[in-house]
């Protein structure tokens, strides 16, 4: 299962809740999202922030 890190959320955060639902993290993965910006006929690709996601995986005796 993949959980995101909200924007308005610590990593800190997104641990405890994938915790509380019973996963633990096996995998972090970052990709950087881009703003378009238009130059008169030049398109310009701004990084705006990062995106993580967790995989999770499922923890024994948890369900």
């Amino acid at each position: 299962m993949k959980f995101e890190v909200g924007e308005n959320e610590s990593i800190g955060n997104c641990l405890e809740r994938m915790q509380k639902e019973g996963y633990q993290p096996v995998r972090r993965m970052e990709e950087p999202v881009f703003e378009e910006k238009k130059k008169g006929r030049q398109v310009e690709y701004i990084p705006v922030r990062q995106k993580i996601v967790f995989e999770g995986k499922l923890v024994e005796g948890e369900q």
